[in-house]
């Protein structure tokens, strides 16, 4: 195969990540698990980040996402998307 038809990427937006995708209790289950696996290294788990991203955005992820057309047709090793992070606290 030398080429790709780019689809999926609107549902998982829409079901992922729009609108409040951070909440407290989110935040505090990261936390437990982080902590569950990584043990007392609380630097593995960025807390502050995560209550930014709910403090200041509402808990709405401050990220630019551009992509190429669903449904395009287009050829291998391109990219197809990206994401990049528009909060520096984040």
């Amino acid at each position: 195969w030398d080429s790709v038809c780019f689809f999926g990427l609107q549902y998982f937006l829409k079901r992922y990540m729009l609108g409040q995708v951070v909440t407290q209790a989110k935040i505090d289950e990261a936390a437990e698990l982080y902590e569950a696996h990584f043990g007392g290294d609380k630097a593995m788990f960025y807390k502050e980040g995560w209550q930014h991203i709910l403090e200041k955005n509402g808990g709405k992820l401050p990220v630019e996402i551009k992509c190429v057309p669903e449904g395009m047709v287009i050829p291998n090793k391109t990219v197809l998307f990206t994401m990049v992070n528009t909060d520096k606290k984040a």
